[in-house]
């Protein structure tokens, strides 16, 4: 139980740095992803699929 506890922190983590690290890349095009649960929580589970299809979503609103 701890062990899977352990690997989702790590998850977490890793996924809220690669937001951040996507966010100081597009801040010059003025296209930011948001670091909340619900942005980290889709990255967690889907993957990075899910941040291509946050950052197409952000182009087609924006």
């Amino acid at each position: 139980m701890l062990k899977k506890f352990l690997v989702l922190f790590k998850k977490v983590i890793y996924n809220t740095f690669l937001i951040y690290c996507y966010n100081l890349f597009a801040i010059s095009l003025n296209l930011i992803i948001p670091i909340n649960v619900i942005t980290v929580g889709l990255l967690t589970i889907f993957g990075y699929p899910m941040l291509i299809s946050l950052i197409v979503i952000l182009i087609l609103v924006y």
